[in-house]
Protein backbone atom coordinates (compact mmCIF):
# COMPACT_ATOMS: atom_id res chain seq x y z
CA UNK A 1 0.00 0.00 0.00
CA UNK A 2 1.21 3.32 -0.62
CA UNK A 3 2.12 6.21 1.85
CA UNK A 4 -0.49 8.69 0.75
CA UNK A 5 -3.54 5.98 1.15
CA UNK A 6 -2.31 4.52 4.37
CA UNK A 7 -2.32 8.26 5.66
CA UNK A 8 -6.40 8.40 5.00
CA UNK A 9 -6.95 4.92 7.34
CA UNK A 10 -9.22 5.67 10.53
CA UNK A 11 -6.39 7.16 13.25
CA UNK A 12 -6.97 4.54 15.73
CA UNK A 13 -5.41 1.58 13.20
CA UNK A 14 -2.83 4.11 12.09
CA UNK A 15 -1.69 4.63 15.72
CA UNK A 16 -1.45 1.36 16.34
CA UNK A 17 0.28 0.05 13.28
CA UNK A 18 3.12 2.85 13.05
CA UNK A 19 3.67 3.88 16.77
CA UNK A 20 4.99 2.46 19.90
CA UNK A 21 5.94 3.36 23.07
CA UNK A 22 3.03 5.33 23.98
CA UNK A 23 3.13 6.16 28.15
CA UNK A 24 -0.32 5.98 29.02
CA UNK A 25 -1.90 7.14 20.91
CA UNK A 26 -5.21 10.23 -3.00
CA UNK A 27 -5.01 13.87 -3.33
CA UNK A 28 -2.77 16.94 -4.72
CA UNK A 29 1.27 16.61 -4.37
CA UNK A 30 1.19 20.01 -3.03
CA UNK A 31 -1.18 22.29 -0.71
CA UNK A 32 -1.85 25.84 -1.70
CA UNK A 33 -0.39 28.47 0.02
CA UNK A 34 -3.41 30.37 0.88
CA UNK A 35 -2.38 33.46 -0.97
CA UNK A 36 -3.63 35.17 -3.95
CA UNK A 37 -7.18 35.66 -1.87
CA UNK A 38 -8.12 32.33 -0.62
CA UNK A 39 -10.68 32.01 1.97
CA UNK A 40 -9.18 32.14 5.78
CA UNK A 41 -9.36 28.85 7.70
CA UNK A 42 -13.21 28.78 9.13
CA UNK A 43 -14.43 28.64 12.68
CA UNK A 44 -16.48 26.73 14.33
CA UNK A 45 -20.23 27.39 13.67
CA UNK A 46 -21.44 28.49 17.34
CA UNK A 47 -20.31 25.76 18.89
CA UNK A 48 -20.36 25.61 22.76
CA UNK A 49 -17.30 25.56 24.57
CA UNK A 50 -16.34 22.44 26.32
CA UNK A 51 -16.13 21.75 29.80
CA UNK A 52 -12.29 21.18 30.80
CA UNK A 53 -10.96 18.18 31.81
CA UNK A 54 -7.06 19.71 32.99
CA UNK A 55 -4.17 20.72 31.02
CA UNK A 56 -1.85 18.66 29.28
CA UNK A 57 2.13 19.86 28.72
CA UNK A 58 3.36 20.48 31.99
CA UNK A 59 6.14 18.18 33.52
CA UNK A 60 4.02 15.28 35.27
CA UNK A 61 1.25 15.61 32.56
CA UNK A 62 0.95 12.72 30.28
CA UNK A 63 2.42 14.65 27.38
CA UNK A 64 5.52 16.86 28.50
CA UNK A 65 5.24 19.62 26.12
CA UNK A 66 6.97 22.70 25.20
CA UNK A 67 3.91 24.03 25.59
CA UNK A 68 0.25 24.16 27.96
CA UNK A 69 -2.92 24.18 27.29
CA UNK A 70 -6.57 23.03 28.12
CA UNK A 71 -8.17 19.54 27.62
CA UNK A 72 -11.48 18.79 26.48
CA UNK A 73 -13.39 16.90 29.58
CA UNK A 74 -13.51 13.10 28.32
CA UNK A 75 -10.67 13.13 26.13
CA UNK A 76 -7.55 10.96 26.92
CA UNK A 77 -3.78 11.98 26.16
CA UNK A 78 -1.28 9.47 25.54
CA UNK A 79 2.80 10.37 25.01
CA UNK A 80 3.84 9.04 21.47
CA UNK A 81 6.97 7.55 20.90
CA UNK A 82 7.72 7.10 16.84
CA UNK A 83 9.83 3.62 17.08
CA UNK A 84 12.44 3.78 14.63
CA UNK A 85 12.97 0.43 13.55
CA UNK A 86 9.24 0.17 12.42
CA UNK A 87 8.69 -0.45 8.70
CA UNK A 88 6.02 2.56 9.25
CA UNK A 89 8.01 4.74 11.33
CA UNK A 90 7.32 7.52 8.50
CA UNK A 91 3.74 7.58 9.03
CA UNK A 92 4.49 8.85 12.88
CA UNK A 93 6.67 11.73 10.79
CA UNK A 94 4.95 14.80 8.77
CA UNK A 95 7.73 17.31 7.14
CA UNK A 96 10.30 17.71 9.49
CA UNK A 97 7.61 17.41 12.38
CA UNK A 98 7.19 14.30 14.40
CA UNK A 99 3.97 13.11 15.92
CA UNK A 100 4.99 13.37 20.80
CA UNK A 101 1.46 13.38 21.84
CA UNK A 102 -2.47 12.15 20.68
CA UNK A 103 -5.42 13.26 22.70
CA UNK A 104 -8.14 10.56 21.76
CA UNK A 105 -11.52 11.63 21.38
CA UNK A 106 -12.96 7.94 21.78
CA UNK A 107 -13.87 8.62 25.38
CA UNK A 108 -15.44 11.75 24.63
CA UNK A 109 -17.64 10.41 21.64
CA UNK A 110 -16.38 10.84 18.86
CA UNK A 111 -14.06 8.88 16.36
CA UNK A 112 -10.63 10.97 16.00
CA UNK A 113 -7.22 13.25 17.68
CA UNK A 114 -6.19 16.26 18.88
CA UNK A 115 -2.61 15.35 17.84
CA UNK A 116 0.87 17.33 19.08
CA UNK A 117 4.12 17.26 16.57
CA UNK A 118 7.51 18.45 17.65
CA UNK A 119 9.13 20.41 14.34
CA UNK A 120 12.86 20.79 14.12
CA UNK A 121 14.78 24.77 14.86
CA UNK A 122 14.02 27.53 17.30
CA UNK A 123 13.72 30.03 14.68
CA UNK A 124 11.27 28.28 12.48
CA UNK A 125 8.10 30.82 12.02
CA UNK A 126 4.77 29.53 12.85
CA UNK A 127 3.58 30.05 9.20
CA UNK A 128 6.77 28.19 7.86
CA UNK A 129 6.45 25.12 10.18
CA UNK A 130 2.46 24.99 8.86
CA UNK A 131 3.66 25.15 5.53
CA UNK A 132 6.25 22.22 6.13
CA UNK A 133 3.48 20.09 7.91
CA UNK A 134 0.78 20.03 5.68
CA UNK A 135 3.50 19.83 2.37
CA UNK A 136 4.41 16.35 4.28
CA UNK A 137 0.82 14.59 3.36
CA UNK A 138 0.41 13.88 -0.39
CA UNK A 139 -2.90 14.03 -0.10
CA UNK A 140 -3.53 17.13 1.57
CA UNK A 141 -4.88 20.45 -1.18
CA UNK A 142 -6.55 23.75 -0.84
CA UNK A 143 -4.93 24.74 1.53
CA UNK A 144 -5.97 28.47 3.87
CA UNK A 145 -3.09 29.96 5.64
CA UNK A 146 -3.98 33.07 7.79
CA UNK A 147 -1.86 34.27 11.35
CA UNK A 148 -3.57 33.64 14.47
CA UNK A 149 -2.99 33.94 18.41
CA UNK A 150 -2.69 30.42 20.60
CA UNK A 151 -3.62 32.25 23.61
CA UNK A 152 -1.60 35.29 23.88
CA UNK A 153 1.39 33.46 21.79
CA UNK A 154 1.42 34.29 17.98
CA UNK A 155 0.45 31.62 15.68
CA UNK A 156 -0.74 30.62 12.32
CA UNK A 157 -3.63 28.27 11.66
CA UNK A 158 -4.28 26.27 8.04
CA UNK A 159 -7.48 24.59 7.17
CA UNK A 160 -6.79 22.09 4.13
CA UNK A 161 -8.87 19.29 2.41
CA UNK A 162 -7.50 15.34 2.56
CA UNK A 163 -8.81 13.20 0.14
CA UNK A 164 -7.85 9.32 -1.06
CA UNK A 165 -8.61 6.08 -2.75
CA UNK A 166 -9.79 4.69 0.81
CA UNK A 167 -11.98 7.86 1.49
CA UNK A 168 -15.79 7.86 0.76
CA UNK A 169 -15.08 11.71 0.14
CA UNK A 170 -12.55 13.74 1.15
CA UNK A 171 -12.38 15.18 4.50
CA UNK A 172 -11.57 18.64 6.48
CA UNK A 173 -8.16 18.89 8.79
CA UNK A 174 -7.26 21.85 10.34
CA UNK A 175 -4.00 22.61 12.33
CA UNK A 176 -2.12 25.68 13.82
CA UNK A 177 1.32 26.34 14.84
CA UNK A 178 3.59 27.87 17.04
CA UNK A 179 7.43 28.88 18.02
CA UNK A 180 9.09 27.45 20.76
CA UNK A 181 12.84 27.74 21.94
CA UNK A 182 12.92 23.91 21.31
CA UNK A 183 11.32 24.32 18.04
CA UNK A 184 8.12 25.15 16.39
CA UNK A 185 4.75 22.68 17.75
CA UNK A 186 1.78 21.81 15.51
CA UNK A 187 -1.72 21.09 16.86
CA UNK A 188 -3.68 19.01 14.13
CA UNK A 189 -7.04 18.11 14.29
CA UNK A 190 -8.44 15.12 11.95
CA UNK A 191 -11.03 13.14 12.03
CA UNK A 192 -12.65 10.05 10.55
CA UNK A 193 -14.63 12.85 8.44
CA UNK A 194 -15.86 16.57 8.51
CA UNK A 195 -18.63 15.55 9.93
CA UNK A 196 -16.63 14.56 12.89
CA UNK A 197 -14.02 16.84 12.45
CA UNK A 198 -16.74 19.69 13.06
CA UNK A 199 -17.86 17.98 16.47
CA UNK A 200 -14.51 17.77 17.68
CA UNK A 201 -14.17 21.72 16.90
CA UNK A 202 -14.88 23.05 20.41
CA UNK A 203 -12.03 20.72 21.89
CA UNK A 204 -9.80 22.16 19.44
CA UNK A 205 -10.48 25.76 20.01
CA UNK A 206 -10.50 25.12 23.79
CA UNK A 207 -7.04 24.42 23.39
CA UNK A 208 -5.75 26.87 20.63
CA UNK A 209 -7.61 29.58 23.31
CA UNK A 210 -5.36 28.65 26.52
CA UNK A 211 -2.02 27.89 25.03
CA UNK A 212 0.74 28.96 26.70
CA UNK A 213 4.54 28.76 25.82
CA UNK A 214 6.11 25.84 28.65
Amino acid sequence: MMRGAIRTLVPAVLTAAVLAGCSSSGGDTAADTGKNGESAPAKSAGSAAPAKGGTLGAAGSACELPVTFDLAAGWKPQAVTVEPASDLAALGEQGSATMVCEIDAKPAGNIGYLRVWQGKGPDTPPRAALEDFVAGDPNASKAAYEEAEAGAVPAAEVVYTVSGELLDEPKTERAFAVSTPKGPVVVHLGGLDSQEHEEMLPAYELAKDTLKLG
